[in-house]
């Protein structure tokens, strides 16, 4: 269960520009659940996410996964329990990495990771496996630079790796 208490934060306290992007939100979120965060521009709903998974501090408030509290914890404590699709599909990958490198990355969220080879023979057949229900032609491309895709391409592999390994939330 996702349950957050009271959240607030202000961007640029005290100055002509000051926003008030969190003002005391609360909500409880039953495990199992799809939820859609609607509102208009400038709402708070990128903020509210971002919080979830730890990019955005709050000021004020609280933030429970499965009643453990995560507010103060850093992004990559929280990474083998929220794991995240993002708006912009070259934010979820890098565009450097081959896209066998970046699932073996994902592949790695929330664990202690050490200097070993990336990409184990087993490895990739599970890539390939999972990259061939997307129905896009990418199991064949395994050694592609992710940067070579098409933004569709890159949204598709992010949402695959965000489900590569378990999690309690996928933003």
């Amino acid at each position: 269960m996702l349950s957050a208490q009271d959240l607030r934060l202000t961007f640029n306290p005290g100055t002509p520009i000051e926003t008030k992007a969190l003002r005391g939100l609360s909500l409880e979120i039953p495990t199992g659940q799809f939820v859609t965060v609607i509102g208009s521009n400038g709402a708070g709903k990128s903020t509210f996410l971002n919080s979830v998974s730890g990019d955005q501090s709050v000021d004020g408030g609280t933030i429970k996964i499965d009643g453990l509290d995560v507010t103060n914890m850093p992004v990559w404590s929280r990474a083998e329990r929220v794991a995240r699709v993002f708006q912009d599909p070259m934010a979820g990958t890098c565009e450097d990495l081959t896209i066998e490198e970046n699932m073996a990355l994902a592949q790695c969220r929330g664990s202690f990771r050490k200097l070993t080879r990336a990409v184990k023979a087993e490895m990739r057949n599970l890539f390939r496996e999972r990259l061939a229900m997307l129905g896009l032609g990418l199991e064949n491309r395994l050694t592609d630079r992710i940067g070579l895709l098409s933004g569709g391409q890159r949204q598709a592999i992010s949402l695959l790796m965000a489900a590569l390994q378990p999690s309690r939330i996928l933003l």
